[in-house]
């Protein structure tokens, strides 16, 4: 049985957080249909809140933390990405974007992504298409059709024309879903362990 890698991006702050919230139920719809097609799925969830001080770090010292260093190795590893930030300013959160920006600008090329969004209002859905969207395009990963966002008033409805929050979600993870069942163009190489010296120099005595 084939494997499908996915790493979870959640740049929510609070705690609980909605950008959490949906991102995992993003997560759940997305491994539900893979599995119903025959894959094995393996979900690492990240929470970017964690790693802020070292993302700063990063900007200023240019080298990566041990902590962010295996997040950014495992996003580069995974198939698939699901991001989802909350909206300030009518655009993506400052540490979304900061963490995409300590990431190898081709690490996500071909990589298969799906988009969400959380905000205190219907006004901010547009930043899917006109803030988050683009930048995923510039980064030439394969995104879904479908973005998500949720609202206040989307929690807990439970709407049956179409329009509630699950039917987005289920909507949006089948096309996710689908984008990572053939051959996965974005697939890195997961990075080789570096072994110690005593290790190494004891690997060749035993080969003589």
């Amino acid at each position: 049985m084939e494997t499908r890698r996915i790493t979870v991006l959640s740049a929510g702050l609070g705690v609980p957080s909605s950008s959490r919230l949906l991102a995992d139920q993003l997560a759940a719809s997305a491994e539900r249909q893979l599995r119903a097609a025959g894959f094995d799925v393996q979900i690492d969830v990240v929470e970017l809140r964690d790693l802020a001080v070292d993302i700063a770090n990063n900007f200023v010292t240019g080298y990566a933390a041990p902590r962010l260093a295996e997040v950014i190795g495992g996003v580069e590893a995974s198939d698939g990405v699901i991001a989802v930030t909350p909206v300030f300013s009518a655009s993506y959160s400052g540490l979304f974007k900061s963490f995409i920006d300590v990431l190898d600008p081709k690490s996500l090329d071909g990589k298969a992504v799906l988009l969400g969004a959380t905000g205190g209002t219907d006004r901010h859905q547009m930043v899917l298409d006109y803030a988050m969207r683009p930048l995923f395009s510039y980064l030439r990963t394969r995104t879904a059709a479908t973005g998500v966002f949720a609202g206040p008033q989307d929690w807990g409805t439970t709407d049956d024309d179409g329009s509630g929050l699950a039917e987005r979600i289920n909507r949006a993870a089948g096309e996710f879903a689908r984008l990572l069942e053939g051959p996965q163009p974005g697939r890195k190489a997961a990075p080789m362990e570096s072994l110690p010296f005593e290790q190494l120099l004891a690997g060749i005595s035993g080969s003589r």
